[in-house]
């Protein structure tokens, strides 16, 4: 067998030693060795492999793998352009703390810089981005030349999972081959045979075996009873408990979504606007990373407020190295203590309790139909026990934050790393694919149609079984409540921030042979979200509206500050404070969230 094909075998034999289970390629030449590789481990079944045509899918793929399963997961592929077609799933990857592994086919050191085709100095590529770049030896056959391979790919994969520095995210590493890069005709009857001196550990463990970092957080003083709000953000870990009483706003993708608030940002809303005074906390605990909701900005940001933050977690529960405190407001960072060590304002909860209800039923009972939010409550409504529901990083999350009502028999993820729309479908077939259950993605139509190519899948390829509900209004809603969908600047709106589309999905999932429904009325809906126990993937197609989505913005914060028990009219603007379109949804005047 030529040292390539040897390197190749050792690299795929120590991932499944190291606890990888899946793993995305896409075809190319220069990483052969390795797809020829995986070929023979999907067969032997000691992993499953899922091949991509286009890098781009593959990586966010493999992201929506890794952040269900909380594996690692390596995404192979050719050298050149192709590693940097996976520069976006890298970075939402790093700032999410998902276990990727690039796993970049090279030429040899040689080559770079002499003209070669398809050849690129691609190591450290990503910069910053990545854990660590782990480049490994060139392949040749020598005494002991695969325990330095061996031992390069576990240290790839701790520096993936975070195992001994507590901090995962992505790294890169890249594998440099040199011709011939398919083994000859005699190896290829005996795929799978190593030589003597390539093989692994003989028990099958690892050939480095990494301790599990042990952080080392000081737990929090909260033993003061003042009116206390937990926020918990993307990234928050499941804590042991809460006292019962303290008030949550919870994130969709939090743990906590399913016991939080209701109305939750409403509420804030009109503390900070002065409707409501008596709902705002003297301390906010922050469970990781809050992304969505600018009235929780706002409160994190505002002097009168002690905040107290406990890091963003790995899938394990521990904590990860750093904190977030955008306003540069934190006194404290730490852990929190068990329930019976906090001081809790029973009376506050209460408050919060109360007017979080009132305002819940009244937006209940306003709802529009026909418009984003309403289609984001009755999604979320009809999903079946145990499903997971992926949610696209623009209105969606949003809607679904706002409108629907919290379950904590769902499991949502959406990619809030960089909160990018990029990959949503390939990102939601890859966490569809590591979830045992039903699984759904909510999209708007500008994200659905900007991965269309994750639409494209091999005939033999694993799928899950997957319901893309696509909310489309022909274009981009959600700058229309941003300060660039005011009256003065209509003229120029609907071309370069809306950006109407008129593009036929039926024709477009006919052409990649996928499901295609359009339900007109809300049996039709619920039909088309039925379970149906079979694999593939189906697109429900719901024509929403946004020509007012500023006015809805208006009529829902009105809602929602006269349940609190004060007028809007005697409310100030609330003027935004973000101006690019991964701000969160709320009009200049309106409700700020």
């Amino acid at each position: 067998m030529n040292p390539s094909s040897v390197l190749a075998r050792v690299v795929v034999d120590e991932w499944v030693r190291g606890g990888v289970r899946e793993v995305v390629a896409c075809p190319g030449s220069r990483n052969a060795p390795l797809l020829l590789a995986l070929h023979a481990a999907d067969a032997e079944r000691s992993l499953r492999l899922h091949v991509r045509i286009d890098e781009r899918s593959a990586g966010f793929l493999a992201v929506g793998l890794a952040a269900r399963s909380g594996l690692p997961v390596p995404v192979v592929v050719t050298s050149g352009t192709a590693v940097a077609n996976l520069h976006p799933a890298v970075l939402e990857a790093s700032h999410a703390g998902v276990p990727l592994v690039v796993a970049s086919a090279d030429r040899p050191l040689e080559l770079v810089g002499t003209g070669a085709n398809q050849t690129v100095d691609q190591v450290g590529l990503f910069g910053r981005a990545v854990r660590a770049t782990v480049v490994l030896p060139l392949a040749e056959e020598r005494a002991r030349a695969a325990d330095g391979w061996r031992a390069a790919v576990c240290r790839a994969l701790d520096h993936a999972a975070g195992t001994s520095t507590g901090d995962p995210g992505p790294v890169q590493l890249d594998v440099p081959l040199r011709e011939p890069l398919v083994p000859d005709t005699a190896d290829s009857a005996d795929g799978s045979a190593l030589p003597v001196w390539a093989a692994g550990r003989p028990d099958g463990a690892p050939w480095t075996r990494v301790a599990a970092h042990v952080p080392r957080v000081g737990v929090l003083d909260l033993t003061d009873p003042v009116p206390t709000l937990v926020v918990a953000g993307h990234g928050a870990a499941a804590p042991d408990g809460l006292p019962a009483g303290v008030p949550v706003v919870a994130e969709p993708t939090s743990p906590l979504w399913g016991r939080g608030l209701r109305a939750g940002p409403r509420l804030l809303d009109a503390a900070l606007a002065g409707a409501a005074p008596e709902l705002l906390p003297e301390r906010v605990v922050v469970l990781g990373r809050p992304t969505l909701h600018r009235p929780i900005s706002r409160l994190l940001a505002d002097p009168r407020v002690e905040v107290v933050v406990v890091p963003a977690a790995t899938a394990d529960g521990a904590a990860r190295p750093g904190w977030t405190d955008v306003a540069a407001t934190a006194s404290h960072v730490g852990a929190l203590p068990p329930p019976p060590a906090w001081g809790v304002d029973a009376a506050y909860g209460d408050r919060v309790h109360a007017a979080d209800r009132r305002v819940a039923d009244a937006l209940d009972a306003s709802v529009e139909e026909g418009t984003g939010p309403a289609l984001a409550a009755t999604v979320v409504a009809a999903l079946p026990p145990g499903a997971l529901l992926v949610v696209g990083s623009s209105s969606p999350v949003r809607d679904v934050g706002l409108a629907a009502r919290p379950r904590e028999d769902v499991t949502v993820l959406s990619a809030r790393g960089v909160s990018g729309i990029d990959g949503a479908v390939s990102f939601a077939t890859g966490a569809a694919l590591a979830h045992a259950a039903p699984a759904y993605a909510l999209l708007g139509d500008l994200t659905f149609l900007h991965d269309a190519g994750g639409l494209l899948v091999g005939e033999d390829e694993p799928e899950p079984e997957l319901v893309v509900v696509v909310a489309n209004d022909d274009g981009g809603s959600v700058f229309a409540t941003l300060e660039q969908g005011a009256a003065e600047h209509a003229a120029a709106f609907e071309r370069v921030f809306a950006v109407p589309h008129g593009t036929d999905l039926a024709a477009l999932c006919g052409a990649h042979h996928v499901e295609h429904t359009a339900p007109s009325d809300a049996a039709g809906l619920a039909a088309a979200l039925a379970p149906t126990g079979r694999p593939g993937l189906r697109v429900v197609e719901v024509a929403v509206d946004r020509a007012d989505r500023r006015g809805l913005a208006d009529r829902q914060r009105a809602v929602a500050l006269d349940a609190v028990g004060r007028d809007t009219a005697a409310v100030g603007p609330d003027l935004p404070d973000e101006k690019d379109g991964s701000a969160p949804i709320g009009s200049i005047v309106g409700d700020g969230v």
